[in-house]
This record gives C-alpha cells, structure tokens and sequence, in this order.
C-alpha cells in the first residue's frame, strides 16, 4: 500500500475512535477532531521525525495544538502508533483503544483539552483557550535553533480561532526572528462554535494576510494525504516561514456532524452506530477494504537525543558587589549615594546568571531599557529575543522555550503583563517553569498615572493553589523585595523554584535595607522592627514607608514592628514573627487593590485566637501625581493615613 493508502486507512481508524471516544465520555468535539484526521495523519504517521514510546525526546519534531479542542483526533492518532502516557518514563502506558473510552475522565491522563501536566507528554503546553499555540511553537523553535538540534516544530491552528489577535502578533514574531523551522497550518473548515466564521477567517483571505506578514503560503485539500504530504515537504525545505492553509470539512465522514451546529457536541449511543456506517462508507470511497488496514511507522528522530540535565547551570550567585557590578556603569554614582531600584538590581541578577547558566534566557516587550533585561542583551544577544509590544505572544513564547528546557524570563511593566494572564495560567495549567517580572509595579509611578500602574498583579498571582500536586511546591512563587540586595538574591531563588515564579519589582531608586549577606527564602519574611503595641505586616515600596511610620510612631511612644513579608505564599512564620514581636495587633499594608497580603494573613490567623487584623490597600482608583507621596496620599496611603490607622489599632 502506498502512503497515501496508508494515511487514509490511518485517518479512517482514528475517525472511528474519535466518535466513539466521545461519545462514550459524553462530550468533547468529535466534529473539529474529524476535521483535522487526515492532517494529523500525514503528520504524526509519516512526516513528523518522532518516537511514540518517548515523547521526552528532545530533538523530536514538535506539535502544538492550538486548536486544543481538536484533540481527540490526536489521541486516535496516539493509540493508532503506539503511543504512550505518563508524567515520566517508568509511568508511561500505551494509549489504546480501551484506554480512548476514558476521555476527560478524573482518573484519565486523556483531558478534554492538552494538558501535559496530567501525563499526555506528547504536547508541550496547556492549549483551548484559543490562540496561543503559535506562539509556543514559535519558543520551541527558538530553542531548537539555541541548541542545534534541527527539530521542526508544527502548529494546528483553527480558522475562527485566527480572529485572536495573539495569532498575528505570532506571526510577526515567527518573521522578526526568522523561524523557518515553525510551520503554521490553519485548519480552514468554515464554522466556530454558534454560526458559520467569518468571511475574515475564510481560506482565502487568511492566505492574503499571511503573505503580508512574509509568509510563504500554500493552499491544499486538507483531506488528500499526498497534497498535505507534498505540502510538508515544500516547507521543510523552505528558508523562509511556512503557513498551509487546508480546506477542511467539519465533521468529515460522519453526515451528522457536519450540520454546523455540531460544535462540541458527541454522538448519542443511538447515533453512533449510524455515524460508524457513514465512516466505513467514506472507506470504501477512497477504496479501502478495511477501515484499519496498515499500521504506520514514522522514522526515528536524528541526531543527539539527550538533553542538558542542568548541572551546567548549578553554580550561584554570589552575595552582590554592586560596585563592581555597575563598574563603568553611570548609575554607579546613585548607587554611591546609597540607593539602588529593585529593577536595575533584577537585572544585574539576569545578567550574572547569564553567565554562570546557559539555560537562562531573557524575553522582554520593547521595555528593556526600563525593566534594565538590556544588561542581559547586551551580554548575551543569542539568547535575548524581543518581542515587542506583544505580551501574550512573549509570554507564551516563554512557555515553548520553558517546554524546551531553558529557563525563561519574561519582563514587562506589571501593568503590561496583566494583558497576559490567561497566558500566564496556562504556564501554570501546563507545569513550565516560566520566570514573570513585572517592573514599575504600584501605584507609586508618580505622574505616569494608572495606565502604567501594576495593582491587580498581586491578587491573581497569589490566587493560584499553595500546593497543587502534593509535592509540597506552590503553583507559582512570588516574589516582591524592598531593596536592591533582596531583589537580586530573590533573582536566585526564581531560578531555583521549578515552576512558575514572579517578581515584582520597582521603579523608584530606594535606600538599601539589607547587607549583601542576607539570605532569602521562599515564603520567608524579615522582622525590621520589634513593637508590643502593633505589628505591621508589609513588602516593596511599602516597607519604606511603614519604616517611616514606626519612628514617628516611636515618638509618640507606640512601639510599632514591622515586617517585610517579600514571598508569596506565606509560612507561618510570618505570624510567628509577629507573635515573637509580643503582639496580637496586626496592620497589613500594600499598593495593590485587595487579595493580596492583607486577605493572605487573614487566611493565616483566621483560625487562630486573640489576633486582631486590620488592612489598608488601594481605596479608590490611582492617578497622575507628581510624586509618590501625591499618590499615596490620594488613594489613602500616605504616611498620615497609615499613622492614623496604626494609632487606631494600637488603641490609642
């Protein structure tokens, strides 16, 4: 039998699988899966250089289901050339027919959307919420090219998903850096969800704005294997980034599920058995016996299949000289003065670890002369990758190069990066340590005004879970130092932690609090003060303030302590500090809007007797001002209101 006798009879199998599969889990989107099971075919059964035992391979060609929806066409595909599951080796299963039956079950490692996580290693990322798996693809590809391994990298991207705008900043980004060995396949089969897509999305116009952006593009019959086939090979041997346009039919082989209201929709048990007719119908048009008559093997990957185990990177950084960091440097001068921002100390941190580790990477959105990632880029250009202004493009670029391997660091003002949180979810959905630094965080900006202020960055970052697998690491660390010596040593603790982290950081230049010698923890806190009247409980630019607080508060004979709670999620330790303090009055105060410390330290002493808590945090919206302490004073933080609060709960 020749290949395109092969794949046929291989997207005939899968066909079936794909409404049985969903039917038996009584949902899922037989209809999108059936569309894409000839594409899936020629890649996954001929084209792709891949092993089905080991999806840990590291030279392998990559798929990147943006389409997420769509993945049971690949899970047939699993079962169909043997496959396997597990979050690592000694784990793994093959993927079989019976195994198909448990879709989206609790216990199942098939979820109704890719999720790496949960064991199907085959993916690289948590994709379904539309329209971010060209960009994983885009730092998977990124990551080959750093390692020399000639690994190709393939996404499926769904026509109505197209109209998100995250496709196109990809797209700019695949030709900015020149990614020919991503190729982009639209799976063009004309309707969404509720209706028919619009003419914007149809093949045709998608095809004209792909060329505008620099794309070679090819347009094919998406169900004929030895165009799809002929199509992957042009593209291979391109220099420039390919995009195949396919013309699907949505619910291809099964007359039920083209109806165009089918989306998402399973067969009933009474319907399946009409549906397996309509598939062994198709067979016998494209002149199979068999619904499933020759199993394909794809060729073995080439090349070097071991990766870095990271021992490379285990040196540390040392306690910081920032003199002889900033040697050369004209901002030597205000660090002299004694002042140093907790951004300009980050990126002293990224550029150090640069170069004591290979895997650390550095992605920025034309801010790197703010977030200072520019010390990084001019030390190391190969692996810094702007990324413009295109956040969520950056962000889930970081998750390919993450997936990869490396160590990625995404930086942006904390504001900016709020336009991305649904792609920094899917970082944590999909288990990649993905490194988050979101500078000029606060309200504290001065006359930049409140477009430019990061205050719901703490709330969603602290709302992950504290310890999702059991494994006793939290979902996402976090990380907000007052001064230059804990940004940098906290710089180290974000390479440490495997998973998600995120470091706040600051515009302003601010006195040193901390000797180069301090250590730092994840979770830890810093008792500054010692007061038996009241504790306050705060991190960053607040820290600062709340020193100024204790002195005046001092004068007027309140003893006041303070703490610098500078991690997320918070030990108990932290309510220990306070009890050490001889205090069961705790103030909490931060520049965020609420959710962050003060409803953490509540979660805390909720169950515990004789606390009395009370918090400040942004009362009112933010605007320009010309200083700090105009902004301050305006949202209900100044230095007066915070006294007059603590003098309130001190009982005075």
């Amino acid at each position: 039998m020749n290949d395109k006798g092969k794949l046929n009879s291989l997207a005939i199998a899968m066909a079936r699988h794909v409404v049985k599969m969903t039917t038996a889990s009584g949902s899922g989107h037989p209809s999108s899966g059936l569309s894409l099971v000839h594409i899936v075919a020629a890649l996954m059964g001929k084209h792709m250089r891949w092993d089905p035992s080991d999806p840990w391979n590291p030279t392998a060609d990559r798929l990147v289901l943006s389409e997420g929806h769509a993945v049971p066409a690949v899970y047939a595909a699993m079962a169909e050339l043997g496959a396997v599951v597990g979050k690592d080796k000694q784990s793994a299963k093959p993927v079989t027919a019976e195994s198909l039956l448990t879709l989206r079950a609790i216990d199942s490692p098939l979820d109704g959307h890719p999720n790496p996580r949960v064991g199907a290693k085959f993916f690289d990322s948590a994709t379904g919420s539309l329209g971010q798996g060209a960009s994983t693809a885009a730092g998977l590809a990124l990551a080959a090219r750093l390692d020399s391994t000639g690994r190709r990298v393939f996404v499926l991207i769904g026509d109505g998903e197209s109209r998100e705008g995250q496709i196109w900043e990809a797209c700019d980004f695949i030709i900015d850096h020149k990614l020919a060995n991503v190729t982009l396949i639209f799976n063009c089969n004309g309707q969404g969800q509720s209706d028919y897509v619009s003419s914007q999305q149809s093949g045709a116009t998608l095809s004209k704005k792909l060329r505008a952006f620099g794309f070679k593009v090819l347009r094919i019959n998406g169900h004929d294997p030895e165009a799809i086939l002929c199509a992957l090979a042009e593209a291979a041997s391109s220099e420039v980034p390919v995009a195949i346009v396919a013309k699907t039919v949505k619910g291809w082989g099964v007359t039920e599920l083209k109806k165009h209201t089918y989306h998402g929709k399973p067969l009933t048990e009474k319907q399946l058995g009409k549906a397996l007719k309509d598939i062994d119908h198709a067979a016998q048009k494209l002149g199979l016996a068999e619904a499933a008559l020759e199993r394909v093997v794809p060729p073995l990957p080439q090349g070097n299949t071991t990766s870095c185990c990271g021992s490379c990177g285990s040196d540390r950084l040392q306690d910081p000289d920032f003199a002889e960091l900033l040697a050369g440097d004209k901002y030597l001068s205000t660090f002299e003065k004694g002042k140093m921002s907790t951004r300009r100390a980050y990126g002293l941190a990224l550029r150090e670890l640069g170069k004591i580790n290979p895997l650390v990477v550095a992605l920025d959105a034309d801010v790197s002369n703010s977030t200072f990632t520019e010390y990084f880029a001019k030390a190391f250009p190969s692996r810094y990758f702007e990324c413009r202004i295109a956040e969520q493009n950056m962000v889930s670029a970081a998750v390919g190069l993450a997936a990869a391997g490396k160590i990625p660091f995404v930086s942006s003002f904390a504001k900016f990066l709020s336009r991305a949180f649904d792609q920094i979810e899917m970082a944590v959905i999909s288990g990649h340590g993905v490194k988050i630094v979101g500078s000029h965080a606060g309200v504290t900006l001065g006359p930049d005004g409140p477009s430019q202020m990061g205050v719901t960055d703490v709330p969603f970052f602290r709302s992950f879970p504290a310890d999702p697998d059991g494994s006793g690491e939290p979902a996402v660390a976090f990380f907000c130092p007052a001064d230059g010596v804990a940004a940098y040593k906290c710089t180290q603790l974000v390479v440490d932690h495997p998973g998600v982290c995120y470091l706040r950081t600051l515009r302003s230049d601010m006195p040193l609090l901390y000797s180069p010698d301090t250590e730092f923890e994840l979770g830890g806190a810093k008792t500054l003060a010692v007061g038996k009247d009241l504790t306050i409980l705060t991190s960053g630019y607040m820290v600062h303030l709340a020193k100024q607080a204790v002195a005046a508060l001092a004068e007027e004979g309140i003893k006041a302590g303070l703490v610098d709670c500078y991690s997320f999620p918070l030990k108990a330790m932290v309510e220990t500090e306070a009890v050490s303090n001889g205090s069961d009055k705790l103030l909490t105060l931060e520049d965020n809007y609420t959710g962050g410390l003060g409803s953490a330290v509540a979660e805390i002493v909720a169950g515990m007797d004789n606390f009395q808590l009370s918090c400040m945090y942004l009362g009112r919206f933010p605007k320009s001002g010309k200083t700090a302490d105009d902004i301050l004073d305006y949202v209900g933080l100044g230095l007066k209101q915070v006294l007059a609060k603590a003098r309130q709960v001190a009982g005075r």
